[in-house]
């Protein structure tokens, strides 16, 4: 899987370990091994900007998610697939805003940037929040991947 991380976010991130949780969510989720991804770290001025462009809201958004190509999951045997490599789209995080949400929810800026890498990755493979059994649904996907995710790092 190729994943290509650009940080211009002015903030130190641990950007090896935002492409190992990524990389973990999405082999998790059987998406083709071949799909590309790309995750971009960029400043409240900018993520206010693409927050009103994209999704008419005002201020700054702590993760945005911009589907590519539908086809890159792999269904397994028996399931229609393209086989071809694909890009399953842009993830667009704000190190700022996470670091704030980590502060008031009592953990870290790197946990909280993990758990909206894996997020926004459910929403580039369909996954949304908007009515209550989605919600239930993704939330429990996500602290599922974020939980083996962890469990994978203690040596």
């Amino acid at each position: 899987m190729s994943i290509e991380i650009a940080n211009e976010s002015g903030v130190d991130v641990d950007t090896d370990a935002v492409m190992a949780v990524a990389r973990h969510a999405l082999d998790e989720m059987g998406v083709n091994p071949l799909a590309e991804l790309s995750v971009l770290l960029v400043d409240v001025d900018y993520m206010t900007e693409l927050n009103h462009r994209w999704m008419g809201s005002d201020g700054p958004t702590d993760v945005l998610a911009f589907p590519m190509d539908e086809g890159s999951v792999d269904h397994g045997p028996g399931e229609a697939g393209a086989g071809e490599p694909a890009l399953l789209g842009d993830i667009v995080l704000c190190p700022e805003v996470a670091a704030k949400q980590a502060a008031t929810a009592g953990h870290s800026a790197a946990d909280e940037l993990h758990l909206l890498t894996v997020h926004g990755a459910l929403h580039l493979l369909g996954y949304d929040h908007a009515e209550p059994e989605e919600e239930r649904e993704m939330f429990a996907l996500q602290a599922r991947l974020l939980s083996s995710w962890r469990a994978s790092r203690v040596t």
